[in-house]
């Protein structure tokens, strides 16, 4: 039998691969007989098609006949267990915290750190690019003590006023964006917050700084910023107006979000402004070129594609639809996306073709484009993303890495670094938790495994020189620790609060309305920088404007018209069908008792004080407990309905006051629906000469009483009145001692109290049918939903609360 290693070089140099990717794909696909096509691209001409498949089918044969020549194991998909996934999540904090500290050991304050020679350099700007960039992943991995120190290092050390030039771009992407991840992951980490958190705080001042710094690049004839600024002086002079499209759009995001945080729309308005030039500069086919003159909108280079260059446009179209609800920018992705598929998409590879002509120009891919993928699976597009990201699984297979630019008509790299980039394991950690497909585990292990094997340093991981033979040079790119960890950390987290459903959040009281943020949704910029959308609208002039819409509506909404109900004395009859029993509770707070304040003989006593409320009928006089009138109800009732009526003075009446009602309105009011009291209050008042007089008293059901107490404040006496009259409450001469500010002796009351009491006036034959009545609502399924609803007043906004009540009792 030959030798296992020189077995698989041979294999190699037969085929025409890398022995590398001789090996994996043997020791991956022969035992499921899918070497062939492994072996044989899609782009071959015929002959070398027939070539390589037939030296493929030689080598499967063999195995077959003997599975011991390539020495290798069978393969088979594997099964991870949570002790898996939390094994592997363990070896990415190793990984970052191997090339974090020792960037804390031997680079900092540079840029970034140079992993075999063991120092640092400034590479984007001079302010410490590694820091900010890590800033957010330290609090993804939990480690909240570490990010608490690093922005205090921050806030009193970083200095953008500096007289060097920067990448507008990349100065975006990495520190401001980094800079407003940290901000909203602030309070989560245990920091100090301001009390206007999170639309005030120390690293968003200092994210709106740099930004600040960066907006003379957009001072242009169409819009479109320039590449370059000088944080001290502006754009330098004799700056270059070629931008590539990706430097002109990509900052809706990071530029969006802070001014919806800080309320100065001048950075989503320059952001804007540069995506609606570049889309008015489209060809005639409908796409866009590489790199564009942003002074007179003329295009330098015309091949249009998904990868360096534009790649991140398209992903900002999307993520600005869904950060800041915008249809518009989905609609335009839309569009491209059509285009795309018609003139790009080959064997589910994307070529780069003539934006003109939409010739094919390039079969080729490129390592940034593999964030396609999991932009596809943001959008829905599942079975397209699965289809090219096992493209791209084949080239890492091939070379252990993607190569930055890979001629796919031929089959080999045609520039082979690899700076450790995280587009391919952004896709797979956006498919996998789309999917839960187990075999994008297993990708995510062979990656973190190559990444470990080949590119660990002494002080860090090192870019690959060349994926053929896997040399190394000296730098590790500040993404590596803001993106590639991250990925793969979240790819084996998947309790991490960022993949949160929605299911819980965190409530904050704002000025403008309360808001709830950390429910998850984050949109993660291109540099990974996750952004809470639940945090930017809670500062947005939205979220200010929805409140003001939903409290107008919840003072004008009308749920009984909503309904069609006209007639509210039947409504409930009907809804029950023909029932002869009502419903009552054997729970003392339903019993449906009454109280009588008798009226002629102590109206004398209803006089003098104006200090204290109207009418206040305490539970200690009514061990029953009737709500209390206080002086807020009565200016509430003087000044919304009464201020051009003038009353007659007739004789007071015998007022009965439900005590069921008042009961229930007691839990009410003892949440905290506060909104809600003086609504609640005023559904307590007397209605007619009918409900004054026993006689004429009907029996009210809770469901009455919760129905009508959840019709909007206008129609509360219209409600309560059966025939509809409202002059028949204003004129009668409750209302009159209401004006006059009268009231109670509530020692005389009470002794008046224990003369009349609701249960002499019942007789036992109608005992014996109210306990009738409630053995049968018992066994009602209708009437049994009422009761389990006793504790409906919970906390919740005052129109939340109305349409629950409504909706789950009724099942509207």
């Amino acid at each position: 039998m030959a030798d296992c290693r020189l077995t698989v070089r041979e294999i190699a140099e037969e085929v025409g691969v890398s022995k590398y990717s001789a090996h994996t794909i043997l020791r991956e696909d022969l035992n499921m007989n899918r070497v062939a096509a492994k072996f044989v691209p899609k782009l071959l001409s015929p002959e070398q098609k027939d070539l390589r498949f037939n030296v493929a089918q030689d080598l499967l044969d063999t195995a077959n006949t003997d599975p011991g020549f390539f020495c290798l194991q069978p393969y088979s998909f594997r099964t991870f267990t949570d002790k898996d996934v939390k094994m592997y999540r363990e070896k990415v904090v190793k990984m970052f915290h191997h090339a974090y500290d020792h960037y804390l050991k031997s680079a900092f304050p540079y840029d970034e750190l140079q992993p075999i020679s063991c120092k640092g350099m400034d590479t984007w700007g001079s302010f410490s690019l590694t820091l900010i960039d890590a800033l957010d992943t330290l609090a993804v991995m939990k480690n909240f003590t570490e990010f608490r120190r690093v922005v205090n290092t921050l806030l009193s050390t970083a200095d953008f006023n500096v007289n060097i030039n920067v990448s507008v771009f990349e100065t975006n992407i990495r520190v401001v964006g980094g800079l407003l991840s940290a901000h909203l992951l602030s309070k989560k980490a245990g920091m100090d917050v301001d009390p206007g958190w999170p639309c005030s705080g120390p690293l968003l001042t200092l994210a709106e700084k740099v930004a600040r710094k960066l907006l003379p690049a957009f001072e242009t004839k169409t819009g479109m910023p320039f590449g370059t600024v000088n944080l001290q002086y502006g754009v330098p002079e004799g700056e270059t107006p070629i931008t590539c499209t990706a430097g002109v759009s990509t900052f809706i995001v990071e530029f969006g979000t802070l001014s919806q945080l800080t309320g100065d729309p001048v950075f989503e308005n320059v952001a804007v402004n540069a995506l609606d030039a570049l889309w008015k500069r489209r060809s005639p086919l409908g796409l866009v070129g590489n790199h564009i003159n942003v002074q007179d909108g003329k295009w330098t280079a015309l091949d249009s594609g998904i990868g360096g260059g534009v790649d991140s446009y398209f992903e900002y179209l999307v993520k600005a639809a869904i950060l800041f609800q915008e249809p518009k920018f989905l609609k335009m992705f839309k569009e491209y996306e059509k285009l795309i598929s018609k003139y790009m998409k080959r064997d589910d590879w994307y070529f780069w073709v003539s934006m003109n002509s939409g010739q094919v120009t390039m079969p080729t891919f490129q390592s940034l484009e593999a964030f396609w993928p999991g932009l596809l699976t943001l959008v829905g597009d599942i079975e397209q993303a699965v289809k090219t990201l096992y493209n791209y699984h084949s080239i890492w297979k091939q070379y252990g890495f993607t190569p930055e630019i890979y001629d796919v008509s031929h089959s080999h790299a045609k520039r082979e670094n690899y700076p450790l980039r995280p587009e391919f394991i952004e896709s797979i950690m956006y498919l996998y938790y789309a999917t839960k497909d187990q075999h994008l585990l297993e990708i995510g292990v062979d990656i973190l495994e190559s990444i470990e094997h080949s590119a660990r340093t002494e002080c860090g991981y090192a870019t690959i020189k060349n994926v053929l033979d896997h040399k190394i040079e000296d730098r590790m790119e500040s993404f590596f620790l803001a993106e590639t960890t991250k990925y793969l950390y979240l790819l084996f987290d998947p309790d991490n609060f960022i993949h949160n459903n929605g299911s819980c959040g965190e409530l904050i009281e704002m000025s403008g309305g309360n808001c709830i943020i950390g429910t998850g949704g984050y949109v993660f910029n291109t540099e990974a920088h996750p952004i809470d959308i639940g945090a930017v609208y809670c500062c947005s002039a939205r979220h200010h404007n929805h409140q003001l819409r939903l409290h107008d509506f919840q003072k004008t909404m009308d749920l009984h018209s909503l309904l069609e109900i006209k007639d509210n004395k039947n409504f409930f009859k009907n809804f029950k069908g023909n029932k002869k029993h009502s419903f009552k509770s054997n729970n003392p707070k339903y019993r449906t008792e009454t109280a009588e304040i008798p009226s002629e003989e102590h109206t004398d006593l209803l006089k003098d004080s104006s200090k204290k409320s109207l009418l206040q009928i305490n539970s200690t006089i009514f061990p029953t407990g009737i709500l209390t009138l206080n002086d807020e109800f009565i200016e509430s009732v003087k000044n919304n309905y009464f201020n051009s009526r003038s009353l007659d003075t007739s004789p007071l009446k015998t007022q009965k006051f439900s005590v069921q009602r008042a009961n229930y309105f007691e839990i009410i009011l003892n949440s905290s629906l506060q909104s809600n009291m003086s609504f609640f209050e005023n559904s307590n008042l007397v209605n007619n000469e009918d409900e004054l007089n026993p006689a004429k008293q009907q029996p009210v059901t809770l469901s009455e009483s919760i129905a009508t107490n959840n019709k909007v404040d206008k129609e509360v006496f219209e409600l309560h009145s059966i025939n509809g009259k409202l002059d028949n409450h204003i004129n009668s001469e409750v209302f009159e001692n209401v004006l006059t500010k009268t009231s109670v002796d509530e020692k005389k009351l009470e002794e008046s109290s224990n003369d009349t009491s609701y249960n002499s006036s019942i007789s036992s034959s109608q005992d014996k049918e109210g306990q009738e009545n409630i053995a049968d609502s018992l066994d009602d399924p209708f009437d049994k939903e009422f009761y389990k609803f006793e504790l409906l007043a919970c906390p919740a906004q005052p129109f939340t609360s109305r349409l629950n009540i409504m909706g789950e009792m009724f099942n509207v």
